[in-house]
């Protein structure tokens, strides 16, 4: 998974320009001409110190295993001691273990769960009077113990609407989409899908990164349609180095895509528009989407690499990379100021 020499995502000029508004400018960001690479992972991810079914060494090795380079644990109300396993399984420059937790609250009778990425302490509930009054409180321990907040699987016991979503702040990160066979991802009932409550805050002028994760809790039982198994769900990370330092502060800044099984070679953007190359599997088609606001499909391409050019009317574009085996990739998107 790791490139070398990838070009920058965005540039000085390009956020400018453009008028993009990232929740914050890191300095690989910003920094001309950096050499930055790929780093696949997956920041939800459940041990035995928990509800998981293996212990922390077993998960660490699947994913070891099969070709993450990083993965967080995010085990509810514990924090995971990484050193050694670090010690034991980490390889400078090739794989990293990195700690978190799932911060799991309740309002209700229904669940409102948030993980820190990089805490360091364990975070407890923090209770609430609303839906959005707890996850504010839990978003901001989060941050005030050092962590990256990411909101969890809205649609789990259908907890989180995208009006509850718009008014909550502090949170970069939301998972639009995971492999646990019980969050309702895809929405019904009436109820939008997460990728479609995603479309609906941006439209209205909140800043999401899209995340996708696994929630992985069974690693005994493969093959199981009912069970949390892993590799369904990653972000591929692009940074200088695999360090967490690095690591956490691309993803803050949203220098990642999102795949449940499509890789891309690349993307970037530019004053002119916005470029998506895949990296195509033998046997499979490919269309990339570019959405724009209220979830409208702005240009499908089947060309590689996929190019937009922006019109001068956009609130936002990002691209959706479909491949004819259902597997998907979704880029973040770039907010643009109307003429």
């Amino acid at each position: 998974m790791r490139q070398s020499s990838i070009l920058i995502f965005f540039s000085v000029t390009a956020f400018l320009i453009l008028g993009v508004h990232p929740t914050r400018l890191t300095a690989q960001t910003v920094a001309p001409n950096a050499k930055l690479s790929w780093f696949k992972g997956n920041t939800h991810t459940h041990t035995d110190k928990s509800d998981g079914d293996s212990s922390p060494e077993d998960v660490v090795q699947w994913y070891k295993a099969n070709g993450y380079d990083f993965v967080v644990l995010t085990d509810h109300e514990y924090i995971n001691a990484i050193d050694t396993l670090n010690s034991k399984f980490g390889s400078e420059g090739k794989f990293l273990v990195v700690q978190g937790q799932e911060v799991t609250d309740r309002w209700n009778k229904k669940p409102y769960h948030v993980n820190g990425l990089g805490l360091t302490t364990v975070v407890m509930p923090g209770g609430g009077t609303d839906v959005v009054s707890n996850l504010q409180k839990n978003i901001d321990a989060v941050r005030r113990a050092g962590g990256i907040p990411q909101i969890n699987h809205p649609n789990f016991g259908w907890a989180i609407t995208a009006d509850d979503l718009l008014k909550v702040k502090g949170a970069p990160l939301l998972e639009i989409y995971s492999g646990h066979p019980l969050v309702n991802m895809t929405g019904g009932g009436g109820v939008p899908s997460v990728e479609e409550m995603w479309d609906s805050v941006l439209s209205r002028g909140r800043l999401y990164y899209g995340i996708a994760v696994d929630d992985s809790h069974h690693f005994k039982r493969p093959g199981d349609a009912t069970a949390a198994t892993p590799g369904h769900g990653w972000i591929v990370v692009r940074a200088a180095e695999l360090s967490p330092r690095a690591i956490l502060a691309a993803i803050e800044g949203g220098e990642f895509y999102a795949s449940s099984g499509v890789e891309l070679e690349d993307y970037s953007t530019d004053p002119q528009g916005m470029i998506a190359r895949t990296k195509e599997k033998r046997g499979s088609k490919y269309r990339t989407q570019f959405i724009g606001s209220g979830g409208k499909v702005l240009l499908e391409s089947i060309t590689n690499p996929a190019v937009f050019r922006f019109r001068g009317n956009e609130r936002y574009v990002r691209a959706r990379v479909l491949e004819s085996n259902g597997k998907m990739a979704w880029t973040q998107p770039v907010f643009r100021r109307r003429a």
